[in-house]
């Protein structure tokens, strides 16, 4: 389009979506339509002010806000159809909301606010006034507060196992190192952290890996089952397991440190209980250290190499070459991402590799870590709109089990599906309460869920495990009454709602957007209005302004202040604890801040007195072996509602376990081959999914090794089906050396498609009443059946079998 120079102005905006980096844009806006999509043109290319350049998806957001999904005015579901089947009626505003104030007043009435529930949705979450989740951080969240409180939910479908894990190794949530500080390191290792895919933004960390690589030749190791970008582009070396064995690579490498002395046992007496016999809690069973559990005290198994590799297909002698280099790098900067922990025993597995760093002695010093996820430094932008109210109601749910609690949510307490009572220092330093002697305490709903509540988000249904049951579930509606769903796209989600509602997108509006994952820089975005909301589009703090005028609490909603109040209050508040920040006019004039705070070493003063810096653990220390899951295991229920399966228990120890669908049941059953679903540049979950440039750049397919290509007749572009008991998928297959043999690769977040097997015959080895899904959705295939301690989505542990179609 030619504009001419003087007809366009240029306004900050930004991209808000959850891939772990916000990004400024600077939209070229002529006679109220945007033109262009710009870069942030400010910064240096130096780490700690560099400029925070939009990656593909950010560039491409003009197809998002003008795209033939979007949402044009309120719609609801026609009467005597199911959810799903996308047969709506155009209706006002002013309908939309009384109908669905008429609906949640009669909820209340008859079970009360327990019975309302704000859906995971982080569509939405680089914002503060329109954030879509943390719950207790969002405009419809304030609104139920003022209302009476709603059911909340614990963790989050990224980090569910890890979340769990935290508290029973480390006291609470504890990042590693930042990623910037591997510059200190002798050695650098990443076990499923995946940056250069996951972070790709300028302001992300795919520049501050890259860039610390190059000024430092650190030496770096990827382990994961897919060789990624970052294993590409970052690694010296790439170590290809199968998905959910991490823990049994741990072991058979600190056997190794063990046997030849390579392990620190100094730091492991002084800050440390559980690793030998010599330094366990008082109670604790004999033989029940992790040094017992190695040397195959209780189970009559020596965890030796290889004992590992025939587990972890990583041969034997690579195991102890592995081992003797980590072990003999000081310091090793170890870090995992999150797909390791998202199986079915994912919290062993993040409890595990936690447990690599320290074995080695590397937290709390530069160039080391904890093993976790790595820290990055940010601005203290807390959304003070989000904080200013309270929730009546204390009741909290693990982040995945709604659909259990819409299907059977009366019946569910703490052992047999993770209830609880929300705690007051917050949700992710989560864990069970218990009673004086250390025994867990019980927590019961006393309803289930019949209001869901999903805005800037698709994951009521595609982001969910298992679609098919989902969908038979929410079809149902004597269970969930009520599904709104507030969004800017006709998503899938939207498809299974009753209401749905037209939201704005960031160039609509005003917002403030903290920066994340931009070490050694922290970095905030205010946005600013690029363009009036399109068609009769609202923006969700006018849409729960006007809600909560229907139900009668708007005065305590807005507390006297509009949109932008908030902002400025925002900015004040946070201005108190760090002066150096503008005000906000000069902000957002600016668009972007930025200021050097890192790099960050994560438990320094642990390390440097742990007297004086206890963890918040019983002991103070770092508890390898967790007294509180082994009282735990004696409480926890695993078959209250669907057959118990094999790797449902707690161990104090970051063990080894087998689960249900991984290596065993890949090579003894009908479905030999582990699915995974890595993160795709496409995309951002399911966000941009939709988007034309980034389908036609980024083609969904499924990645297969060639030797499992071979013996299935299947070639790179043939059309093949997935199937499971749950679901069969029709994809195009990439055949590559890129994926661990054994194992196939389903990037997450294509959008459900289902057709019925009258238009697509399904293969005879597939389940023939369920549809195939087309769009190539990895949650077609993935069970709602949870992690054992967090009840966390365990959407990487599937196995299935793949045909040429």
């Amino acid at each position: 389009m030619d504009v001419p120079a003087d007809a366009t102005k240029l306004v900050w905006s930004a991209c808000t979506v959850n891939c772990g980096s916000r990004c400024p844009v600077r939209l070229e806006v002529a006679d109220g339509t945007i033109v262009r999509v710009l870069p942030d043109d400010t910064g240096t290319n130096e780490l700690g002010s560099q400029s925070v350049r939009a990656c593909v998806r950010g560039r491409s957001i003009r197809h998002r806000i003008y795209n033939p999904d979007r949402l044009k005015r309120p719609l609801k579901r026609k009467e005597g159809t199911k959810r799903g089947e996308g047969q709506w009626e155009e209706i006002s505003w002013e309908q939309a909301l009384s109908e669905i104030a008429e609906k949640m007043k009669s909820i209340k009435s008859r079970f009360g606010n327990e019975a309302f529930y704000i859906n995971y949705g982080t569509g939405v979450l680089g914002t503060t006034v329109s954030a879509s989740w943390p719950p207790d951080a969002s405009a419809f969240a304030r609104l139920l507060n003022c209302y009476g409180g709603y059911l909340d939910h614990y963790a989050d479908y990224s980090t569910a196992q890890i979340t769990a894990a935290y508290p029973y190794f480390y006291g609470a949530w504890t990042g590693s190192n930042s990623l910037d500080d591997a510059k200190n390191a002798k050695l650098q290792v990443m076990f499923g952290n995946n940056p250069l895919e996951t972070r790709m933004s300028g302001g992300g960390l795919t520049f501050t890996t890259l860039q610390t690589k190059k000024h430092s030749g650190v030496r770096t190791i990827v382990i994961d089952p897919r060789y990624t970008e970052t294993a590409i582009d970052l690694a010296d070396e790439w170590v290809a397991l199968r998905p959910g064995t991490d823990a049994a690579l741990v072991a058979g490498m600190i056997h190794v440190m063990v046997a030849e002395g390579l392990h620190d046992q100094e730091f492991l007496d002084k800050y440390c209980i559980g690793f030998d016999e010599d330094h366990m809690p008082e109670g604790a069973p004999k033989d029940s250290s992790y040094r017992s559990y190695l040397e195959g005290k209780k189970d009559g198994v020596e965890k030796t190499p290889e004992w590992a590799a025939a587990i972890t297909g990583v041969p034997a002698d690579k195991i102890r070459r592995l081992a003797r280099e980590i072990a003999s790098a000081k310091p090793c900067a170890i870090t995992q991402g999150w797909g390791p922990q998202r199986h079915a025993t994912g919290e062993n597995s993040a409890r595990a590799i936690f447990l690599l760093a320290c074995a080695t002695g590397n937290p709390g010093v530069p160039g080391g870590g904890n093993g976790s996820r790595e820290s990055s430094p940010g601005l203290p932008l807390t959304n003070v709109m989000g904080s200013t109210t309270t929730n009546p109601s204390m009741k909290i749910i693990p982040v995945v089990s709604w659909v259990d609690a819409v299907d059977h949510g009366e019946q569910m307490d703490t052992f047999n599906a993770g209830v609880m009572e929300k705690p007051e220092e917050g949700v992710r330093d989560f864990k069970v309460p218990v009673a004086d002697d250390g025994t867990p305490t019980n927590t019961k709903l006393d309803v289930p869920i019949k209001m869901v509540w999903q805005y800037g988000g698709n994951s009521i249904v595609n982001q969910t495990g298992d679609n098919n049951r989902t969908v038979e579930v929410l079809q149902d509606e004597s269970k969930c009454e009520l599904i709104v769903n507030c969004d800017i796209q006709m998503t899938v989600s939207c498809r299974y709602s009753d209401y749905v509602l037209p939201g704005t997108s960031a160039a609509e509006e005003f917002d403030i957007h903290p920066g994340e994952n931009g070490a050694p820089m922290a970095y905030g975005i205010v946005s600013s209005q690029a363009i009036e909301p399109l068609y009769e589009c609202k923006d969700i703090y006018t849409i729960c302004t006007e809600l909560a005028e229907q139900l009668g609490v708007k005065d305590e909603f807005t507390d006297g202040k509009d949109r932008e109040a908030w902002l400025r209050e925002t900015v004040e508040a946070a201005r108190k604890e760090d002066p150096d920040l503008p005000d906000y006019d000069t902000w957002k004039e600016m668009g972007i801040f930025r200021k050097l705070a890192g790099p960050v070493v994560s438990m320094k003063e642990f390390r440097e007195d742990p007297a004086a810096n206890p963890l918040p653990t019983p002991s103070g220390k770092i508890e390898i072996y967790s007294d509180r899951i082994e009282k735990m295991s004696k409480k926890w229920v695993f078959d209250a509602f669907r057959p118990l399966h094999k790797g449902d228990e707690l161990k104090p120890l970051p063990e080894y376990v087998e689960a249900r669908e991984m290596v065993e049941d890949a090579r003894e059953g009908k479905f030999p081959l582990q699915l995974i679903g890595h993160h795709y540049k496409a995309r951002t979950h399911s966000t941009y999914g939709n988007v034309d440039w980034l389908k036609e750049a980024h083609h969904q397919s499924v990645w297969l090794n060639p030797v499992d290509a071979r013996k299935r007749g299947i070639a790179s572009g043939d059309e093949v089906f997935i199937y499971n008991d749950r679901g069969t998928v029709r994809i195009p297959a990439k055949v590559t050396p890129r994926i661990a043999p054994g194992v196939a690769s389903l990037p997450q977040g294509a959008w459900f498609d289902p057709r019925p097997a009258s238009e697509v015959t399904p293969p005879a080895g597939a389940n023939p009443d369920l549809p195939v899904d087309v769009g190539g959705n990895t949650n077609t295939l993935s069970t709602l059946h949870p992690s054992p301690l967090g009840r966390g989505n365990a959407v990487h542990t599937i196995t299935v079998e793949i045909e040429k179609a």
